[in-house]
């Protein structure tokens, strides 16, 4: 039976277990938090996101998990700058056309503040003169900071992501950098 963990990804920790980057000092990564041999990641998160990371080590549910070819959905909260209206609401439902291509038709609705939320280190950084709201968006293919692009492309720039689903895993009130074992085939 395929073993699962459930990790809250903090902001600015690397989806891997190991820095290969080029820059001076080793940026935060996985190991930092889950020290099992064996369990690798069933897709990534941006290191400026937030939320809901798959680990398993079982490589035919990793490829199931992360391979777009699958639509498992995944389920993000978003604070964007300025106010959410129906039509970015139906173009974001509808696909975004991209630098890659149109995107797969989303879900998209508006959400209250998220009570109870963590505070981001760093903390996001508000202009006074411009609202923002919060969306939950739910997409079926896994590009490259393709909710931030999304949003971005319908005139709401993203300034916090974070993501609360995959597939049948819940984030629930799982702490950041915190981890859990979970069913594999279900929360």
């Amino acid at each position: 039976m395929p073993k699962v963990i459930l990790f809250n990804k903090p902001y600015g920790v690397l989806s891997q277990f190991t820095d290969k980057g080029t820059q001076g000092s080793p940026r935060p990564t996985l190991s930092g938090f889950i020290d099992l041999p064996g369990f690798y990641p069933a897709g990534r998160l941006d290191r400026d996101s937030e939320g809901l990371m798959v680990l398993t080590d079982d490589g035919r549910l990793q490829a199931r998990i992360a391979n777009p070819k699958h639509k498992m959905p995944k389920t993000y909260l978003v604070q964007v700058e300025g106010t959410v209206d129906a039509a970015a609401l139906a173009a974001l439902c509808k696909g975004v056309a991209l630098k890659d291509g149109l995107t797969r038709p989303a879900q998209a609705v508006p959400a209250a503040p998220p009570a109870g939320l963590w505070p981001r280190v760093p903390p996001v950084r508000f202009r006074k003169s411009v609202p923002d709201s919060w969306l939950r968006i739910t997409i079926s293919e896994g590009r490259n900071r393709q909710v931030r692009r999304m949003t971005a492309h319908v005139g709401l720039p993203c300034l916090r992501l974070i993501r609360e689903e995959i597939g049948i895993w819940r984030l629930n009130d799982l702490a950041p950098g915190a981890w859990r074992f979970a069913d594999a085939s279900g929360p």
